[in-house]
């Protein structure tokens, strides 16, 4: 019985079976998200909406999917709870069945803030599996978690291209398939989690040593850089989910399956420089991974709003590639410098990540109403710069940074 005890929570080795399955499960969490974004143009057909209304759908599920993720985080650092993810799950699948028979503009709105409330229960405690399941290699295991949820924003796109654009707004509920199959592995996944709660007194003080040369003050100060570094990404991140197929539907002329397809290209670059992110962060050091993806991915930006069509499209792959790395390195970076509270920094960055994107999406849809969908991309091609910043960040001894 005490061997088996042992076996259990032994956190040396990377449990790679859940952190697929909990990678599997970010994926049909953010394939469900992705459906939002990827409407819009039928929305906005069907509707008749302008930009600041698109842009107030996406502000009320970004703001369910941000307000609560703190509160959750802090909850569940106190008291964690297995079944949580699947019920967040479920709040995403009663989302989208209301999404695919709304009619009205308030019901639209409804169900995108079911859908963000799901979101806003999940990742908090999957972030923590993620964590639970590493063996130590924290930036590996947060991107292969990442990724499955880039990898589902890459292709809910390309879905509702194929699906939701030629049938119908109806067909949105086919999408509450994968909630369904989803709610069915984090139940499972939840057995392994309560199986390891069960013996968490033992391992309690599994990499609490990080941080004991920072004060209290320098910790604070760095979780506001890493913030406002979230903050730059994520706006621009905003633009490029939200507006980017109006942008090129409006400078090129293409048509909006056309448009989707890019947008699917950009979203898989993003979910490949995730996975690439993690591993660097891990092997040369995250802080320096921060500084090349947030700053690097600037000359690309800036360059955007003026090229053609086709090296449009390439420039678009690379910023995916190269942005994409950074948060995977800034999530493991804030848990380094707060190890105890890993369900709150999960919820904070989680949240506020969705925060800023709703937020900016709302003004950059007001911006494009008041100018253009194409002033808009040159004035957020200059956020990455904001990347200078991560020049003020401690380097955290006896981690690889």
């Amino acid at each position: 019985m005490e061997n088996t005890t042992v076996k259990t929570i032994d956190t040396s080795k990377i449990v790679y079976p859940i952190l697929f399955m909990i990678s599997f499960s970010h994926f049909l969490n953010d394939l469900i998200q992705s459906t939002i974004p990827s409407l819009y143009p039928i929305l906005k057909g069907e509707f008749s909406l302008s930009f600041a209304q698109i842009g107030i759908i996406t502000l009320v599920f970004q703001l369910t999917a941000s307000i609560l993720q703190p509160f959750v985080g802090i909850y569940t650092d106190k008291k964690p709870n297995p079944r949580s993810l699947a019920i967040g799950m479920a709040l995403s699948m009663a989302g989208l069945l209301i999404l695919a028979a709304a009619h009205q503009y308030y019901v639209i709105l409804i169900a995108v803030g079911l859908i963000g409330m799901g979101s806003s229960v999940f990742h908090p405690e999957a972030s923590r599996v993620a964590q639970m399941a590493s063996g130590g290699q924290k930036g590996l295991a947060q991107s292969i978690f990442q990724v499955g949820g880039n990898s589902g924003s890459a292709i809910g796109p390309l879905l509702v291209a194929l699906i939701v654009l030629p049938l119908g707004q109806g067909y949105v509920g086919l999408f509450a398939i994968a909630a369904f199959i989803g709610i069915i592995l984090l139940w499972r996944i939840g057995n392994w989690y309560a199986d390891r709660l069960s013996v968490k007194k033992t391992i309690k003080h599994h990499d609490l040593v990080l941080n004991i040369q920072l004060s209290r003050k320098k910790v604070l100060f760095s979780i506001t850089i890493l913030l406002a570094l979230v903050f730059s990404k994520y706006i621009y991140l905003a633009s490029m989910t939200n507006y980017f197929t109006f942008f090129l539907i409006d400078k090129f002329h293409i048509s909006v399956k056309d448009s989707q397809l890019y947008l699917f290209m950009f979203l898989a670059a993003v979910a490949v420089g995730t996975i690439l992110g993690g591993k660097l962060g891990d092997k040369y050091g995250r802080k320096k991974i921060i500084w090349i993806s947030i700053l690097g991915a600037a000359p690309f930006t800036l360059c955007l709003p003026y090229l053609s069509l086709v090296w449009t499209i390439v420039f678009a792959v690379i910023i995916g590639l190269i942005i994409a790395s950074a948060f995977s390195a800034i999530l493991v970076y804030a848990t380094d410098l707060m190890p105890d509270k890993i369900g709150l920094v999960a919820g904070l960055f989680f949240g506020f990540m969705f925060g800023m994107g709703g937020i900016g999406s709302a003004v950059l849809g007001a911006v494009a109403d008041d100018t253009s969908i194409e002033y808009v991309f040159k004035i957020c091609a200059f956020l990455p710069l904001m990347g200078i910043i991560t020049a003020l960040l401690p380097n955290i001894k006896g981690s690889k940074q």
